[in-house]
């Protein structure tokens, strides 16, 4: 398992992106009940909530997703990891997936987003690692229908669970169904309509100077506003106090 250091609120795993793919692929070829979260602003800003917050630094893995917990990682624990994006993690996965004989569930998002990553999967692999899949109803699940889509799961032998149902939904459930699912999960968010061709990814130079959410908000402004910037300022002034701390 990765080490991890704390970062502002949240513990980070570190290593290279190989290194992660190797230890998520390990945690799933074992059957391991386990959960990775991919950690932007957004989430750290959410992990303010103290069950949140323990939601987070209680999961196997947490990368370093976004450029802001990098800079911050940086500057304020003085070491240097390489980014480990849901959104470079979710291809990297399924052809590693590929090589080792690994079984990948889908959970989350339309089912027209998941036909649509299915035909990708299957047009791009020989043989595609993809063995289920499932689009839950917008809604509380009950703990009958937990316990019945962890069956499905464990039924087809699934190593990895890739979760889209958004932040902090699929991190509570990624926690919910550890002990119930025979395997490792990742909440990959926007992920899944990256990968379906549904939204579009910034340029990399946008990516590097942190301005990846100018990009989504230039893109979807009414709906996204809001949360970008009130999110980035609230990250912000965490940054600021940790900082001041030192």
């Amino acid at each position: 398992m990765l080490a991890k250091r704390r970062v502002i609120n949240v513990e980070i795993s570190m290593g290279s992106f190989a290194e992660h793919i190797q230890a998520i692929c390990s945690l799933g070829s074992r059957h391991q009940s386990s959960y990775v979260c991919c950690v932007n602003s957004h989430m750290a800003v959410e992990a303010r909530e103290p069950s949140f917050n323990a939601v987070v630094n209680k999961a196997d893995m947490a990368t370093a997703d976004g450029m802001p917990i990098l800079y911050s990682m940086q500057w304020l624990a003085k070491v240097k990891q390489e980014r480990v994006a849901g959104n470079d993690l979710m291809p990297a996965l399924l052809e590693e997936a590929e090589r080792k004989g690994l079984g990948v569930y889908l959970y989350g998002g339309k089912q027209e987003v998941l036909d649509t990553i299915i035909a990708r999967t299957v047009k791009e692999h020989a043989r595609s690692p993809i063995v289920g899949h499932e689009s839950p109803p917008f809604r509380q699940l009950t703990s009958a229908e937990m316990d019945e889509t962890a069956a499905r799961i464990n039924a087809l032998g699934a190593h990895i669970i890739m979760v889209a149902l958004g932040c902090p939904k699929q991190e509570r459930w990624m926690a919910a169904m550890k002990g119930k699912v025979n395997g490792v999960m990742l909440g990959l968010g926007g992920a899944f309509l990256l990968y379906a061709g549904v939204d579009s990814r910034a340029p990399k130079w946008m990516r590097t100077l942190s301005l990846e959410w100018l990009y989504r908000l230039a893109l979807e402004p009414r709906r996204l506003w809001k949360r970008y910037f009130i999110t980035n300022s609230i990250f912000l002034s965490m940054f600021l106090k940790a900082l001041v701390k030192g």
